[in-house]
């Protein structure tokens, strides 16, 4: 124990041997500059006597042996010296006397080759010396004095928040690997971000910038396609993902068995998009298919609808829809089960589209209570229930539309073993509520043929999955790793996707997925993801400087990994996270704060190298404008067809509605 004896005790220990370096230094004055002594009447018997008697020790058998002697003594006088701590105190005021002193102690015996007097000549070397030795004096104090303040470094207290994360090289055939550099204290490492199990999902959140296609989506996609997965891409702004899909594919054909096809949809650019009807009545087994498209379509179109299903006004719309779809479905076999068909069926007057659907027996049910309003003359009602469809269909009411819409040049079930495909699927940011409304119809057909057992692994990758609705994502989620179907989401902020879903079914997503990464996101998602990492043992120090002593604790606390002020802070490139595994490759280090490792050269140049997605068709404005023709007539004739049919049957005759 430090007490006060003890202290006192050190405290006359430094001093005498201070003193003794004194005294030394004084002695080899005398002795060396003794004539100067002796000229000045500075001498006495007892002083020679002292000084033969420590002459015969050797100490001045050489010059500077007595020098350095007093300076080994100063040097042991200043180690144990404790001065009053300062924290104002810098090393460059320190440093200073130190060198200096040094300096004017070493070489003032320089002094002796100065051709003065030689009294004059000791004056200045024993002044030089004492300066020296004062000086060095001087700076072994405030050394003492200097406080070792290690707050300094790292304000933000970065380097406490550092922990050790996956370096090793996890690989499997449905992989994707990121190579990455993290820091520990203040060193940085390798590092690897392994996503060994992308069945359990992937989420790719950031703000616009912070590089979520750039360091993770596109080696979603150029690694899964390396490894033979067939592929669904949505890109929300065509062409940057899909050219990326369709040169890895061209470079990697051997990596499939059976060769994939390459299919693209683009409702801006015609000649190069293919033709597909996501309602094939083939894949239509039942009504429930039915009321499924029109559920997501109206709600893709009608995004506010999403926190209000079950209301009498939203569901009756999706009601009326579903019944013209499946009527379309039965009517001559589908011939005219088309999305363009529905929109132009649903403009129709209304005692003419109640009696033809009626005809229809499987969707009577859906169609009474229309009937019913219309027959008592419930307009209001009426209007309510079906003006809300009519309207919001009539935005897709459009010929580009209509030509991609209403034919089928491939079938959507992308991992069917005899014919897998790559299918992108291109949205326009400045058209993307009417796009993203029938994207997602198509992106909920897929998934519903995708989602089955002893297909191919494919991998759906979604760039900005709030832009379009696709209802039972969860679903997808939870069931699909049974199914080798890999789903990359790529999101801005949870808040984009609560307001576009409605806070319940975001909660889901977010906590459904097994891996997530993180770039820059703020507020709410941060906070979220910063629960995710847990906590660490991080060290604490605190310095207490008071007129009489310093005192220094240190201690250690629980403290978060990633704090979401540091997620907030990230920078391009740099990213959080945590990966889930599988019981054959266990990873001990899930989680990560890492700078993914691009080699933009590398990149840059196989951009270059990229060869444009081909064109499909040569096209005219004509032939467009002819399908859209063609469409309304085939309504034309279905009403007519079948209400002659009506007429001419008596037993049909109760369903005409006048």
């Amino acid at each position: 124990m430090q007490t006060g004896e003890n202290t006192e005790g050190l405290r006359k220990i430094i001093d005498l041997t201070r003193k003794a370096s004194i005294g030394m230094l004084c002695l080899h004055f005398y002795y060396y500059c003794y004539h100067s002594f002796i000229e000045w009447g500075l001498s006495h018997d007892i002083s020679e006597r002292l000084l033969v008697n420590i002459g015969d020790t050797g100490l001045f058998n050489e010059f500077h042996i007595s020098k350095i002697f007093a300076l080994g003594l100063l040097l042991i006088s200043l180690i144990g010296a404790k001065g009053k701590k300062d924290d104002k105190l810098r090393m460059a005021q320190i440093l200073w006397p130190l060198i200096s002193g040094f300096l004017l102690y070493g070489i003032s015996h320089f002094a002796f080759q100065l051709y003065f007097h030689e009294d004059t000549t000791s004056v200045i070397y024993m002044a030089a010396t004492s300066i020296g030795f004062i000086l060095i004096l001087r700076g072994g104090a405030l050394l003492s004095r200097l406080l070792k303040n290690q707050f300094d470094q790292g304000v933000f207290n970065y380097l406490n928040e550092t922990f050790p994360q996956e370096e090793r090289y996890l690989e499997n055939e449905f992989s994707v690997n990121l190579p990455a550099q993290y820091r520990l204290k203040d060193k940085v490492r390798k590092s690897w971000v392994n996503i060994i199990n992308p069945f359990r999902a992937l989420l790719v959140a950031g703000t616009p910038g912070s590089g979520k296609s750039y360091f993770v989506i596109r080696h979603v996609i150029t690694q899964h396609i390396r490894k033979g997965f067939s592929m669904f891409v949505y890109d929300f702004k065509y062409d940057d993902l899909s050219r990326i899909a369709y040169n890895t594919l061209q470079k990697n054909l051997p990596a499939y068995q059976v060769k994939p096809e390459f299919y693209s949809i683009n409702f801006d650019r015609l000649s190069h998009t293919h033709r597909c009807n996501p309602l094939e009545p083939d894949t239509m087994l039942d009504i429930t298919d039915a009321s499924e498209a029109a559920r997501t379509i109206m709600l893709g179109l009608n995004r506010e609808w999403i926190k209000k299903q079950g209301d009498f006004f939203v569901e009756s719309p999706i009601n009326f829809l579903t019944a013209i779809i499946w009527f379309l479905k039965k009517h001559r076999h589908g011939k005219y089960c088309t999305l363009p068909h529905v929109i132009e069926l649903m403009q129709t007057d209304y005692e003419k589209l109640f009696t033809v659907l009626r005809t229809e027996p499987e969707i009577e049910v859906l169609v009474n209570p229309f009937v019913s309003a219309l027959v008592k003359k419930a307009f209001d009602q009426l209007e309510g229930q079906v003006a809300s469809a009519k309207i919001t269909m009539a935005r897709l009411s459009s010929p580009q539309l209509y030509f991609v819409l209403s034919e089928s040049e491939f079938t959507l079930d992308l991992n069917n073993p005899d014919s897998p495909k790559i299918i992108c699927m291109g949205n326009n940011p400045q058209k993307q509520q009417v796009y993203g409304a029938v994207l997602s119809l198509y992106i909920s057909r897929i998934v519903k043929l995708v989602n089955q057992k002893e297909k191919l692994k494919s991998s759906l990758v979604f760039d900005e999955f709030p832009t379009i609705y696709f209802n039972g994502i969860d679903n997808l989620i939870a069931t699909a790793r049974s199914n080798k179907v890999a789903t990359c989401l790529g999101v801005q902020d949870y808040s984009q996707l609560r307001k576009d879903y409605g806070r319940e079914q975001a909660d889901v997503i977010m906590n459904t997925v097994g891996n997530f990464i993180s770039g820059q996101v703020l507020g709410d998602t941060a906070k979220q993801l910063s629960e995710r990492f847990g906590r660490i043992i991080q060290n604490r120090e605190s310095i207490s400087i008071n007129s009489s002593e310093t005192s220094l604790s240190k201690s250690t606390q629980l403290d978060q990994a990633v704090p979401a002020s540091t997620i907030s802070a990230l920078s391009s490139g740099e990213f959080v996270g945590m990966v889930a595994d599988t019981p054959d490759q266990k990873i001990a280090l899930k989680a990560f704060h890492a700078e993914i490792i691009n080699d933009h050269a590398a990149l840059k140049r196989e951009e270059e190298d990229y060869q444009p997605i081909p064109k499909v068709r040569n096209i005219t404005q004509e032939e467009v404008e002819e399908n859209y023709r063609s469409i309304k007539r085939d309504v034309e004739e279905i009403i007519r067809v079948e209400m002659e049919r009506v007429f001419d049957t008596p037993e049909l005759g109760h369903l005409i509605i006048r």
